[in-house]
């Protein structure tokens, strides 16, 4: 489930990094609202999932789907250049992330105790 609300916090950061762009600086006041919403889900969301997550693994995720999601929107609908680097580089934060995801569901090793491996001292 931390993952399920990971990906939403992500996908309403890119709604609110969207947002962004359209308020003018915050001086129009329906994309304002909304973008101020979108950020209130996202932080909430991101919140629900750190729950459970590791904090450096949920945040690279979080701000990499956000970095992708607004990355390819820009390329898609806002004009933005496309280019084979561009789009290597967008592969890589998505490998990245795939990446972590992977390396959080893996079984933790026990933790090794303080005395063991040495000789203890009497």
């Amino acid at each position: 489930m931390a993952w399920i609300q990971l990906f939403i916090a992500g996908f309403f950061e890119v709604l609110w990094a969207l947002g962004l762009k359209f308020t003018h600086g915050f001086t129009r006041l329906g994309p304002s609202i909304f973008t101020l919403v979108a950020m209130a889900a996202s932080f909430w969301f991101l919140t629900q999932a750190l729950r459970t997550l590791p904090v450096g693994t949920a945040y690279a995720v979080w701000t990499g789907i956000g970095a992708v999601g607004i990355a390819i929107i820009g390329m898609l609908f806002l004009g933005e250049p496309r280019t084979w680097s561009r789009l290597f580089f967008i592969a890589l934060i998505v490998i990245g992330i795939a990446g972590l995801k992977w390396s959080a569901e893996q079984k933790k090793t026990p933790e090794v105790g303080l005395t063991e491996g040495r000789r203890q001292v009497e």
